[in-house]
C-alpha cells in the first residue's frame, strides 16, 4: 500500500509540473518574451568633452570648446528591403527635406548638406549602425538652428540636439608638435595603446567606450595624456523592441569633462625661441657671411631644460604648422605633411630626409666635454697633463690624417683647452687611442656606457611618444677600418647623431655633474575644479660617479669667451659649439654639408637652464645655432630668471654674425685624406 501510494504522488507532481510548463510554453511563453525582449536597455555612447593643455602659466594651447550637434533616432523601420520599410520609405524622405531645408535657412552658408547626404548619413539599412542607434546628422549647429529644432521639436520626431565640443589651437603655434593632434578612432588602432582598447571596448563601462568617430590623441602630450585629457562618454540609454529597434524614451546622461594638464613649456619663452629660430634661419640664407649664403638651411630645433627640475619650458621644431587644421579630424596634408612630426625628438622633422638628411646630424665638436671627462675618469691622462697638438692626428699606424678646424696648430694644450680650442687631435690621440690601447676592441663597449649614462642613444624617459634613440655608427666596425679608428672618430663627435632632447639632457647631467633627470613635460594635472590630481616632480634617473676635480676641468674648458652673439650677456655660462659635416644627395649626387650644432647651460656655478639647438645645413655651429640659444636664455631670464630673480629683456647685439676668429677656433676642417667622415666638427 505504502509503495502504491508513493508511485500515485509521483505521478500526480510530475503531472501538476507539466501541465505547468505547458502552460508556460503555450499560453504564457509569447507575453513573457516580448515582456523581456522589450525590456532590453542599449547604451548608445556619446563623446566626451575633452579637458584642455594648458602652459606653465595657465594660457591654453589645447582647448575645447561646446558645440551642439544634431542627432535623430530612427523610430520606424525604413529599410527597403523590408516591405513595412518600403511603405515608410516616403515618410522618412520628407523628414530628411525638412531638415535641409532648416539647415540652409538657419546654418551657416558653407556648412550645407544635400538630401541624399542626410539620407545617407540616417543609414536607413543600418549598414553602419544598429538600428536602434541614433545617428549623428550635423555637427558644430549655429544658434539659429539650435533653436528651431527645439521650438519644433513635434515636428521632428527623433531629433535630439546633444552637447559636444570641438578641439582647438592657439593660432600662434605654441609648440605644436609637442602638443601634438588628434584624429578619429577608428584610423588609429594601429597604435597599441587603441588596439587594446577596441580589444576590450565591448566589456568597458559605458563612459569609458570609445566611439568610432571620437577624436583622440595620436602624438604629442594629446596622445601622451589621453586617458588624463579624455575625460567619461555620455551615453544614451534606448528601451528596443525584439526588431533591435527604439520601443520607448531614450535616457540621457551627459558626458564628463576631463582633466587639464598643465604643460612646463612656457608661452613667452617658447614663442621667442621659434621666433629665433624663423629669424636665424632667414639670415643664413640672404646674408652672405666669410664668403657664402647657407640656401638649404630651412629648418631648426631648440630644446630649453631647467637643470634643477627637468622642466622643459621650450621645445621649438621649425617649420612648423597650424594644427586647426585637424579640428573635426581634418586632413590638411598639403601643408602639414613636412614638418607636423617633432623634429626635437624624431629624425623626421626636416622635410628633406629624402636627401639623406634628417633632424638628426652627427653631433660634432658638443662631445669633446664628455671624452675629456671619459679622458680624465679612465686615467688615459690627468688634468696638468700636456699635449702638444701639430693640428691634425694620425689614426694609427696608417696614413690617415684627422686635422684640426683649418688645420690650426695649438701647440701645448691640457684637457679643458682642447675642449675650449675644439682639437680634434687632442681627443683622437689622448682619448680614442689610449681608450683602445687600454681596452682592445672592447673599448668600443665602454664607450658605449658611457654615452648611454648622459643619455645619448637610450631613451630619455621624457614620456613623449615615439621617441628616436639616436644614431650609432661607432660599433661600425668595418666601415670605419678598425675598432682604433671607430674609437677614435667617436672621440670628436663624428659617429654619433642624437636628438635635440637627448642633447639638452645631455648638457644638464653635466651641469649637474653627473645627474641625469627625467625631462619633465607636464607640471600638474587638475580636474575642472581645480583640484590637483597628480603633479610632476624632479626625477633622478641615473647617477655618474666621477671626481668633483674632473668636472670643474670639463666645465671651465666648456669657455665662455669669443661669440659675439652673447656679447652683453649678463652671466657666465659654459657652452660648447659643434659643427657635423654629413654627405646629402642632390640629384642623386653625394655633396657635403655642414650642420650647426650648440649646447650650454647658464649660470656656470649655479646652473638654471641647459639649451641645446641644432641647425641642419646652418654651417658653423658658433653662428648658426648659437645666436638662438642666446635668445632662449634672454628670454628665460625675462620670465623666470636665470639667478631666481626676473629681468627685463637685455636690448643688445643680436650676434647673427661671428668674428673670424671663431670660424679658426670652431669651423669645420676640410675632409681629410681617404675618409669623408674623418672632419673636425
Amino acid at each position: 500500500m505504502r509503495i502504491n501510494i508513493f508511485f500515485f504522488s509521483t505521478f500526480i507532481i510530475f503531472s501538476v509540473i507539466i501541465v505547468r510548463l505547458a502552460f508556460l510554453q503555450f499560453v504564457e511563453g509569447p507575453e513573457l518574451t516580448q515582456q523581456e525582449t522589450g525590456g532590453r536597455t542599449k547604451n548608445y555612447p556619446l563623446n566626451p568633452i575633452r579637458g584642455s593643455i594648458l602652459d606653465a602659466a595657465g594660457t591654453p594651447i589645447a582647448y575645447s570648446k561646446p558645440s551642439n550637434a544634431l542627432y535623430v533616432t530612427l523610430l520606424k523601420n525604413y529599410n527597403k528591403n523590408s516591405p513595412a520599410g518600403e511603405k515608410n520609405r516616403p515618410e522618412i524622405e520628407a523628414f530628411a527635406e525638412q531638415m535641409v531645408e532648416a539647415f540652409n535657412k538657419h546654418g551657416e552658408p558653407d556648412a550645407k548638406l544635400t538630401v541624399e547626404e542626410v539620407i545617407a548619413l540616417l543609414d536607413l539599412e543600418s549598414n553602419r549602425q544598429h538600428g536602434y542607434e541614433p545617428r549623428r546628422i550635423k555637427g558644430d549647429l549655429t544658434d539659429k538652428e539650435v533653436a528651431f529644432f527645439i521650438e519644433n521639436k513635434q515636428q521632428f520626431p527623433g531629433v535630439e540636439i546633444v552637447e559636444e565640443n570641438v578641439r582647438y589651437y592657439d593660432t600662434d603655434t605654441v609648440a605644436v608638435q609637442a602638443v601634438g593632434y588628434l584624429k578619429k578612432f577608428s584610423g588609429q588602432k594601429s597604435l597599441d595603446k587603441y588596439a587594446a582598447i577596441d580589444k576590450k571596448n565591448s566589456d568597458r563601462e559605458p563612459g569609458l567606450t570609445y566611439m568610432e568617430s571620437e577624436l583622440v590623441g595620436v602624438d604629442g602630450l594629446e596622445l601622451m595624456f589621453q586617458d588624463a585629457l579624455r575625460g567619461k562618454s555620455g551615453y544614451m540609454s534606448i528601451p528596443i523592441n525584439p526588431q533591435n529597434m527604439i520601443d520607448g524614451v531614450p535616457s540621457l546622461m551627459p558626458p564628463e569633462k576631463g582633466y587639464n594638464v598643465y604643460t612646463t613649456i612656457h608661452k613667452d619663452i617658447q614663442m621667442e625661441a621659434e621666433q629665433a629660430i624663423v629669424d636665424q634661419l632667414k639670415w643664413l640664407r640672404t646674408t652672405p657671411f666669410s664668403g657664402e649664403t647657407h640656401p638649404e638651411a630651412q629648418t631648426g630645433y631648440a630644446v630649453a631644460m631647467e637643470v634643477d627640475t627637468g622642466n622643459i619650458v621650450a621645445m621649438a621644431s621649425i617649420p612648423d604648422y597650424d594644427p586647426n587644421v585637424w579640428k573635426d579630424g581634418t586632413q590638411d596634408w598639403d601643408h602639414v605633411t613636412a614638418h607636423y612630426k617633432n623634429g626635437t625628438i624624431t629624425p623626421y622633422g626636416s622635410g628633406r630626409s629624402k636627401n639623406g638628411l634628417d633632424s638628426v646630424p652627427w653631433l660634432g665638436s658638443t662631445i669633446k666635454p664628455l671624452s675629456v671627462l671619459i679622458g680624465l675618469q679612465e686615467g688615459l691622462f690627468a688634468a696638468n697633463d700636456y699635449y702638444y697638438d701639430q693640428g691634425f692626428a694620425q689614426i694609427g699606424k696608417d696614413e690617415r690624417k684627422v686635422r684640426n678646424s683649418l688645420s690650426k696648430v695649438l701647440g701645448s694644450i691640457n684637457g679643458a683647452v682642447a675642449i675650449e680650442k675644439s682639437s680634434n687631435a687632442f681627443m683622437i690621440d689622448m682619448v680614442g687611442e689610449k681608450l683602445f690601447n687600454k681596452y682592445g676592441a672592447s673599448g668600443i663597449e665602454v664607450w658605449d656606457n658611457y654615452m648611454k649614462q648622459f643619455g645619448l642613444g637610450v631613451s630619455t624617459q621624457s614620456g613623449l611618444p615615439k621617441e628616436f634613440l639616436g644614431k650609432i655608427d661607432y660599433d661600425n666596425i668595418e666601415q670605419a677600418g678598425s675598432a682604433m679608428a671607430a674609437l677614435s672618430f667617436a672621440s670628436f663627435g663624428q659617429s654619433g647623431g642624437y636628438t635635440t632632447l637627448q642633447l639638452a639632457q645631455y648638457t644638464a647631467t653635466i651641469a649637474n655633474k653627473g645627474e641625469r633627470i627625467k625631462p619633465q613635460m607636464a607640471l600638474k594635472i587638475e580636474n575642472q575644479d581645480g583640484q590637483v590630481i597628480q603633479t610632476f616632480k624632479r626625477q633622478v634617473l641615473n647617477t655618474v660617479e666621477f671626481e668633483d676635480k674632473h668636472w670643474d676641468e670639463v666645465i671651465k674648458g666648456m669657455n665662455t669667451q669669443g661669440l659675439s652673439s652673447f656679447e652683453g650677456f649678463g652671466y657666465d655660462f659654459a657652452r660648447k659649439t659643434g659643427t657635423s659635416e654629413m654627405v646629402i644627395y642632390e640629384n642623386g649626387e653625394a655633396k657635403f654639408t655642414d650642420n650647426g650644432v650648440f649646447v650650454a647651460f647658464a649660470p656656470r656655478d649655479k646652473p638654471k637652464l641647459a639649451v641645446a639647438v641644432i641647425v641642419p645645413e646652418g654651417g658653423f655651429g658658433s653662428y648658426s645655432a648659437a645666436p638662438i640659444a642666446r635668445k632662449i636664455f634672454d628670454a628665460y631670464d625675462e620670465v623666470y630668471g636665470l639667478d631666481g630673480t626676473p629681468h627685463p629683456k637685455v636690448e643688445g647685439t643680436e650676434g647673427e654674425g661671428e668674428a673670424a676668429e671663431e670660424l679658426q677656433e670652431e669651423g669645420a676642417a676640410p675632409a681629410a685624406e681617404g675618409n669623408p667622415q674623418e672632419v673636425a666638427e
